[in-house]
C-alpha cells in the first residue's frame, strides 16, 4: 500500500463531488428551460487494488481506491413520452378543429340582425307588404332590394368560405414545410449523437433537444418513436438513434410501417429522412377551391392516397376542414366544402322554386313574369356564389310578378305565393323548407362545434395529466436540487478534510520521523 494512496483517493473524491456540484448547478440554471430533463450523477467505485495479502484469511477483502463519475444520466421516462405524444396529437387535432369550426360559425353569423336568416325574414316581410299594396312602387322597390340583400348575403358567405379555404391551404402547406423541417432537424441531431455515443459518452442536451422537436412533431401528426443503438461501443443507458413512424389515430402502423425517419443499419443517416407531401386536385365542378387529393411520404408510393390522413393531429384537422377527395375519387369531404355545398344547394333550390312561382304570375304591366333570381357571369347553375336579382327588376320594380293573370294590376295574390316558398318543402332540400334547411344547417354546425369544444377540453385534461406526470419525473425541482447541493458540498468538504488528514500523516512521516538520538 503506497503512502500517497490516500491523497489520490481524496483527489478522486474531490473531483467526483465537484462534478456532482456542477451537474446540480446545471440543473438549477435550466430550471425554466423548455424541454430540459434534470440530470443525475451516477457514482461508481474505482477498481480496487487486488493486493495478495489482502485476500489472506487474516486480511479479508480488497483495498478500495475511491470514487469516480460513471455517467451523468438524464432522468426521462420513455413510456410517459409516448403517452404525452399520443395525447398531444389528439389535443392538437381537436383544438385546430374547434378553431376552424368556430370561424365557420362566425361566417354564418347566426343568430344576428345581419345573418342570412334575418335577411330572408326581411325579404319575406317585404313580399307580405307587396301583397297588401301591389300598386305601391316603393313596396316593389323594397322587394327587389331585399331580394338583392338575400343574394348578396349568399355571395358574401360563399366568398368568405372560399377565402378561408385559401387560408387553410396556406396553413396546410406551411404545416407540411414545418413537418419536413422538424424531420431534418431531428435527423441532424441523430447524426451528432452518432458521433458522440461510440466514445462512451452521453449526449444529454442533444437528447433533450431531439425530444423537444419530437414533441412538436407529435402535435402535427400521430407518431411512434423507435430507438436503435448508434454503435456497439455505446453505453447501455445511451438513447441511441431515433426512427419516427407515422401511425393512425389508434397508434397502429400503416401496413408494414411508414417511417418519416428510418435509421437503417449500414446506410448513411443523410438518407434516413422521408419527407411528407400533400397534393391537390380541383373540386368536382372545377369552380371552387382545390381539395387535398393525396398525402404521400417519400418512398411509400404503395400506401393509399388518403390512408395517411388517418394520422390524427393538427395537420389532419386542417385537411378535414379544408376538404379532401373521398374514396370515390370525386366527392369532396370536409367542413368547409360540405357547408358551401349545402349553401349552394339551398340557394339553387330556393331560387328555382321562387323563379317558378314568379314566372307563373304577372307584373304591373300585365306581362308574364320572368326569372327573379339569375346567375352572374353567364354560369348555367345558380349557386350561393353567383346568385343575384335580375338587373332589369332592380331597375324597374314594376317587373315584379306580384299578381295573378286576369286579376288586374291591383292583385297581389302571387306575392303571397312567393312568400310561401320560404316555408314550402322542396324535394331538392330533402323535403325541407328553405327556412328549416337553414335552421338545420346552423344547428348541425353548432352541435359539431360544441362537440369539438368538449373534445378539446377533454383532451387538454388528459394531455395536462400526462404532462404533469412527465414533469414530476423529468423536471427540475429547486427544493431537491438545493438539498443535493448541500449534500455534495458536505461530501466535498469531507473529502478535503480527508486530504488534510493524509497531508498531516505524510508531514509526520517526512518531518518528524528519524529524529531520535540527534
Amino acid at each position: 500500500m503506497g503512502t500517497f494512496q490516500g491523497l489520490e483517493l481524496s483527489k478522486r473524491a474531490l473531483f467526483a463531488q465537484q462534478g456532482a456540484l456542477y451537474t446540480t448547478g446545471h440543473n438549477i440554471a435550466n430550471v425554466n428551460t423548455d424541454g430540459y430533463s434534470r440530470q443525475r450523477v451516477n457514482f461508481e467505485t474505482t477498481t480496487p487494488f487486488p493486493v495478495p495479502s489482502r485476500v489472506m484469511p487474516q486480511y479479508p477483502g480488497q483495498v478500495g481506491t475511491g470514487v469516480d463519475i460513471g455517467t451523468v444520466e438524464r432522468i426521462r421516462n420513455k413510456f410517459l413520452d409516448m403517452q404525452f405524444r399520443s395525447e398531444n396529437s389528439r389535443h392538437e387535432y381537436w383544438n385546430t378543429k374547434q378553431t376552424e369550426l368556430s370561424r365557420l360559425e362566425n361566417l354564418l353569423n347566426e343568430p344576428s340582425s345581419s345573418g342570412l336568416s334575418n335577411t330572408m325574414d326581411q325579404f319575406w316581410q317585404s313580399l307580405q307588404d307587396l301583397a297588401t299594396n301591389p300598386e305601391n312602387g316603393g313596396a316593389r322597390s323594397v322587394v327587389a332590394q331585399r331580394g338583392l340583400a338575400v343574394a348578396e348575403t349568399f355571395n358574401h358567405i360563399s366568398k368568405s368560405i372560399q377565402a378561408i379555404q385559401g387560408d387553410l391551404k396556406e396553413q396546410i402547406d406551411g404545416s407540411v414545410q414545418d413537418v419536413n423541417a422538424l424531420l431534418r432537424n431531428i435527423n441532424n441531431l441523430n447524426e451528432q449523437i452518432q458521433k458522440i455515443e461510440p466514445h462512451g459518452l452521453l449526449a444529454n442536451d442533444l437528447y433533450d433537444e431531439r425530444d423537444r422537436l419530437i414533441d412538436q412533431l407529435s402535435g402535427q401528426m400521430n407518431i411512434k418513436v423507435h430507438y436503435s443503438k448508434s454503435s456497439d461501443s455505446a453505453l447501455a443507458v445511451a438513447d441511441g438513434l431515433a426512427s419516427i413512424e407515422l401511425v393512425d389515430e389508434s397508434g397502429q402502423s400503416f401496413g408494414e410501417g411508414v417511417y418519416l425517419i428510418e435509421v437503417k443499419e449500414d446506410e448513411p443517416l443523410s438518407d434516413a429522412v422521408n419527407e411528407l407531401s400533400v397534393d391537390y386536385a380541383e373540386a368536382e365542378d372545377g369552380k371552387k377551391n382545390q381539395a387535398v387529393s393525396s398525402i404521400q411520404v417519400a418512398g411509400y408510393d404503395d400506401v393509399a392516397n388518403m390512408e395517411l390522413f388517418q394520422s390524427i393531429g393538427s395537420l389532419s384537422a386542417l385537411i378535414d376542414s379544408y376538404g379532401y377527395v373521398g374514396d370515390d375519387g370525386t366527392t369532396i369531404i370536409g367542413d368547409y366544402p360540405e357547408t358551401l355545398a349545402k349553401l349552394d344547394e339551398m340557394a339553387s333550390e330556393f331560387a328555382n322554386a321562387f323563379n317558378e312561382v314568379h314566372q307563373s304570375g304577372v307584373d304591373a304591366n300585365e306581362e308574364q313574369g320572368t326569372a327573379f333570381f339569375v346567375e352572374k357571369d353567364g354560369v348555367d347553375d345558380i349557386t350561393a356564389g353567383n346568385i343575384t336579382v335580375d338587373p332589369d327588376i332592380l331597375k324597374d320594380g314594376s317587373l315584379i310578378a306580384a299578381g295573378v293573370e286576369g286579376q288586374g294590376s291591383r292583385n297581389g295574390d302571387n306575392a303571397l305565393e312567393l312568400a310561401k316558398v320560404f316555408d314550402d318543402n322542396l324535394g331538392g332540400l330533402g323535403d325541407a323548407s328553405p327556412r328549416d334547411f337553414l335552421t338545420a344547417l346552423i344547428g348541425d354546425l353548432a352541435v359539431t362545434t360544441q362537440e369539438a369544444i368538449k373534445m378539446t377540453d377533454n383532451t387538454a385534461v388528459l394531455q395536462q395529466q400526462v404532462s404533469h406526470s412527465r414533469m414530476s419525473t423529468s423536471a427540475v425541482s429547486l427544493d431537491e436540487e438545493i438539498s443535493n447541493l448541500i449534500k455534495f458540498q458536505h461530501a466535498y468538504n469531507a473529502a478535503a478534510r480527508n486530504m488534510t488528514a493524509i497531508d498531516e500523516m505524510i508531514d509526520r512521516i517526512i518531518n518528524h520521523m528519524g529524529l531520535v538520538g540527534r
